[in-house]
């Protein structure tokens, strides 16, 4: 068997353009889907992948770690570049879904089988629409409990929600008592059965992010996100030692070693490796033995396209350390019209009960796809009071 061409097709969905990679065979009817969803950087990644594809055209898609070492090492510097690093994740579970196909099982079969009966999933509020999750003002509390009783009202038993403002290396208590009253309102609207995430986009200082985490506390929060920078290993290290939610990091970290140091560091207790940015299934895998050995929980980032659910999906049903799937299902009316999926979700909770098709399970409709061509992703930025760049 032998790959014969790897092609990208880019579907716009507002403040994403979905980037699915399709990796083809030589065999009749065998292909893999992929996905290599990067925002902003829509037309770097397409790059990247046909730059890859050089190396990929003739060769065996069943070796699968050779054709990772391949990507990541070939081409001198080493691929742990968020734009490389994504492009070869995109390759990687194409590979995976051609393996699983090519045998007639679904991936987690191909590592080990299940380890769990289903998987439990989390939403953002809105659905991941972009007004309700991204543009809700931290000053309008009633409006977050009225979004997570939708939530809750739609079947989940946890929602993630963005209801720390920014802020700048260092502000006052309004930023603060903001956040309290968001996050108030909402565990008033939902009770305590229900587990809630605040994100706060490594927008604060590991001062702020300290202070956001003290004062979100007694709300007992399922995870505090990226309090700080993630490249601020310390900060986020004194954060976690300093309160008992437990703090979430690692979206945006690439790599084996950077996860390492971060562990190390007793910077996190979730891990949210992002399997189309870390690259793909086969680093993710290593990661999450790391996080086994660290007792650290597995809840990967994942407000992309279907393709990605599908592979944190099969991910997760084979992770002794995963504990949730996060999940977007509004983000654009038109989401299910480009996927065919093969797991199951029941409405009451929102679990998810396992693949039984063969590779990731899915099938991507690509005259769906077309009618959604590339468009510039909506620009989303933070600008402060005084006129200076903040982190969105």
């Amino acid at each position: 068997m032998k790959i014969t061409a790897v092609e990208t097709l880019v579907c716009h969905a507002r403040m994403r353009n979905w980037v699915f990679v399709k990796v083809l065979t030589d065999q009749p009817g065998l292909f893999g889907w992929g996905e290599a969803t990067l925002e902003w950087h829509t037309r770097s990644v397409v790059a990247a992948i046909e730059d890859l594809s050089s190396l990929l055209v003739g060769q065996d898609p069943t070796r699968i770690e050779h054709l990772w070492q391949t990507m990541y090492r070939r081409h001198f510097w080493h691929g742990h570049g968020i734009v490389r690093a994504t492009a070869i994740a995109g390759v990687d579970l194409a590979l995976w879904d051609i393996l699983g196909k090519a045998l007639g099982v679904p991936c987690s079969k191909l590592w080990g089988g299940p380890v769990r009966d289903h998987v439990r999933t989390y939403c953002h509020l809105g659905g991941g629409r972009m007004e309700d999750f991204y543009e809700t003002a931290a000053d309008d509390a009633r409006r977050f409990a009225d979004l997570a009783q939708q939530a809750v009202a739609e079947g989940f038993t946890a929602f993630k929600s963005m209801a720390v403002p920014p802020t700048m290396p260092l502000e006052g208590l309004k930023p603060i008592r903001a956040a309290e009253r968001c996050v108030a309102a909402m565990r008033e609207a939902v009770g305590d059965a229900v587990d809630i995430m605040v994100d706060c986009h490594a927008r604060p200082s590991p001062a702020m992010g300290l202070q956001f985490a003290k004062a979100l506390e007694p709300f007992g929060l399922y995870f505090l996100e990226e309090p700080c920078w993630p490249e601020n290993v310390a900060g986020l290290a004194r954060i976690n030692a300093a309160v008992t939610t437990p703090i979430a990091t690692g979206e945006r970290v690439t790599h084996l070693a950077a996860f390492r140091d971060l562990l190390a560091a007793g910077a996190c207790d979730v891990c949210q490796l992002d399997i189309t940015h870390c690259g793909g299934l086969s680093e993710a895998r290593r990661i999450a033995a790391l996080c086994e050995a660290h007792r650290v929980a597995l809840a990967p980032h994942n407000p992309q396209g279907p393709v990605s659910t599908a592979a944190s999906l099969e991910f997760g049903f084979s992770q002794p350390s995963y504990v949730i799937c996060e999940t977007v299902h509004n983000d654009v009316p038109w989401r299910q019209d480009v996927v065919e999926e093969g797991f199951v979700v029941e409405r009451a909770g929102r679990i998810v009960r396992p693949n039984e098709r063969p590779g990731l399970g899915i099938t991507i409709n690509e005259a769906e796809v077309k009618k959604h061509p590339f468009e510039q992703e909506i620009l989303q930025a933070v600008t402060y009071a005084d006129g200076s760049v903040g982190d969105w």
